[in-house]
């Protein structure tokens, strides 16, 4: 049973045009009367220039004519796009510009240029050969931009292969410039690191020039090249100062351990609040609870307090680490990259832009930004322009979903808005996205127990690899840390061997990996099984126990909202969501009905 119908998505386009398109005559009638869901259909049925036609309509962009390509020789000639460099007769006429320049062609054809590089090619396995582009990502990569440039769009539209792209075509048109690859988390740079040497396997003089590192890795690095060995404060040290100062004040105040401590991280330590006064004028972006001028000149001698500790024990924070260096970047002039691409560039903190922003130096194309508002779940929201990175008029919404499935992408979408924006007014409308095929539905089943919950996960996953599926490329993903041991039940139940995924990152192995929604931002498998979907999981409680106000409930719910968007779209092509009952309510979102224990194992989605 369907909700709504929805309306045709191409009745404006002429027969003419699509015909243009390849859509052969007998299916022009069909093309028009389609709707989201039936496009995928068709479009698995046409030839793939009109099906690739039909999607960049889909979302709102005018694709080019199809030029006849006539080719001979043998099929592996065709997939490599082997061509001579003189013409050759017994090909056929060519109408037009050379056809392997057309963007068809670019999204099928590797074109080969001497016999040099297509001996690499033939001896490299097929499933590593290259990481391909799509012509209209292929702009985007290869655009000259005046300053700062961010490109966002749904999970799975290719934002980490364009900046991947971006820099290495960065480091190819500058010779002489060193490019900086980084994101947040140790994971993700080992994953970017992996891709990247795929990338450019036969050009290593290239990887020299290229880096890529977590933002906090190279932050110490270069804090230790530039200044000395950062002593570094870590969060529970923090936390038992901020606890400290808040019992030995004599001012009085209501606020929690945890509350001290999100303002400190968000707004004391990441703007470097260094006054009473500073403190009084600071812009509170992303705290909702409202204070008072006599509550911050309360609050001011605990974090003065701390502060004081902190410079006795000659430590520093993050936070102050990457500000000094951005100090010296301006003092000096004299930074160590030419170029900035920073994949997941929602998830970044104040300091780590302000250490990014002083890194380009308002110098053109220096730095570029990729990231989705809606898989932001670690930073409350904070002004870019207030620290010199505005990107208003030089962004870019990707808007086709390679990654995901058809399925999976109309299932998430649910659990966020069409519109998202940040603090500068930067929208990005996730309306009008597609996905380029179509898969298995989700499946969402709660259970009364956790052992059935972890046996119909092990035959899930024991499914998974009777289809062949690779172990590598299934994830299993739980709110936290708490819920670990019911994922490793599961897969060891399924008698497959599996990797605890950690903030360090590390090689990927032939195994299954099990992390934490955090962790596995960024990654992505085949097939996905987020367990532990509980009503007293995510929302996570202690999240809104200790929230001061209602304001600032709203907030919760977006980044748990966030997260568990993330770990469902880490899944290409499979996604099991279970939970034990009652279960979590965003999971009503994703079914569209409430959600209850189901002793059959027969999914909740099939009611849709």
């Amino acid at each position: 049973m369907r909700y709504n119908t929805r309306p045709p998505l191409l009745a404006e386009i002429s027969e003419s045009d699509l015909l243009g398109y390849g859509v052969p005559p007998e299916w022009v009638g069909d093309v028009r009367a389609a709707d989201e869901d039936s496009l995928l259909e068709l479009a698995d049925q046409l030839p793939g220039e009109a099906a690739e036609a039909l999607l960049e309509l889909a979302v709102g962009r005018i694709p080019k004519p199809m030029l006849p390509v006539y080719a001979s020789g043998p099929p592996e000639q065709h997939a490599l796009g082997v061509r001579d460099s003189k013409p050759n007769e017994s090909t056929g006429p060519v109408l037009g510009s050379d056809p392997f320049e057309h963007p068809d062609a670019a999204r099928r054809f590797r074109t080969v240029q001497d016999a040099a590089e297509l001996e690499r090619a033939l001896d490299y396995p097929w499933d590593k050969w290259a990481v391909f582009l799509h012509p209209d990502q292929r702009q985007v990569v290869e655009g000259d931009y005046s300053g700062p440039y961010r490109v966002c769009g749904a999970a799975g539209t290719g934002k980490t292969v364009v900046a991947m792209h971006r820099a290495v075509f960065l480091a190819r048109a500058h010779p002489d410039a060193r490019v900086l690859l980084t994101t947040f988390s140790g994971t993700l740079a080992e994953f970017l690191r992996t891709q990247l040497r795929r990338l450019i396997q036969n050009e290593p003089r290239l990887a020299e020039r290229v880096e890529v590192e977590a933002l906090d890795t190279i932050g110490e690095r270069l804090f230790q090249a530039r200044i000395g060995t950062p002593k570094i404060a870590t969060r529970e040290l923090v936390r038992e100062l901020l606890k400290d100062a808040a019992r030995q004040t004599q001012s009085p105040h209501r606020f929690s351990l945890r509350f001290l401590l999100g303002e400190w991280e968000n707004v004391v330590d990441a703007w470097q609040v260094d006054s009473l006064d500073s403190y009084q004028n600071v812009n509170r972006l992303g705290r909702k609870t409202r204070l008072p001028l006599e509550q911050r000149s309360a609050l001011w001698t605990i974090f003065e307090r701390v502060k004081t500790d902190l410079r006795d024990r000659n430590l520093v924070t993050r936070a102050d680490m990457f500000s000094l260096l951005a100090e010296g970047f301006k003092a000096r002039g004299n930074p160590p990259f030419d170029f900035a691409v920073v994949d997941e560039a929602q998830d970044i903190g104040v300091a780590q832009l302000r250490f990014l922003a002083a890194l380009g130096g308002g110098r053109p194309n220096s730095l570029f930004f990729v990231g989705d508002l809606g898989q932001r779940i670690f930073r409350t929201p904070f002004s870019w322009k207030a620290l010199g990175v505005d990107v208003r008029g030089r962004s870019h919404t990707l808007k086709l979903s390679y990654r995901t499935s058809h399925q999976i992408r109309m299932r998430t979408d649910r659990l966020l808005g069409p519109e998202l924006a940040d603090v500068d007014g930067n929208v990005e409308d996730r309306r009008g996205t597609i996905s380029a095929f179509n898969g298995e539905h989700p499946a969402i089943r709660i259970f009364e127990t956790e052992s059935e919950e972890h046996q119909a996960v092990a035959e899930w996953l024991r499914e998974r690899k009777e289809e062949g599926v690779a172990s590598r490329e299934i994830g299993v993903i739980v709110r936290s840390a708490n819920q670990l041991d019911r994922a490793r039940a599961a897969v060891r139940d399924a008698e497959l061997s599996f990797k605890v995924l950690d903030e360090n990152g590390g090689k990927r192995k032939d195994a299954v990996a099990i992390s934490t929604m955090h962790l596995a931002k960024g990654l992505e498998y085949r097939a996905v099984a987020v367990m532990a979907c509980d009503d007293d999981v995510i929302p996570l409680p202690d999240r809104i126990e200790t929230v001061a106000e209602d304001s600032d409930l709203e907030e919760v719910y977006d980044t748990e909202r966030h997260l568990l968007y993330v770990a469902c779209t880490r899944a290409r092509e499979h996604l099991l969501v279970t939970g034990i009952g009652p279960a979590s309510e965003f999971l009503d979102d994703l079914c569209r009905s409430k959600v209850s224990p189901d002793r059959s194992g027969r999914p909740p989605s099939h009611r849709d």
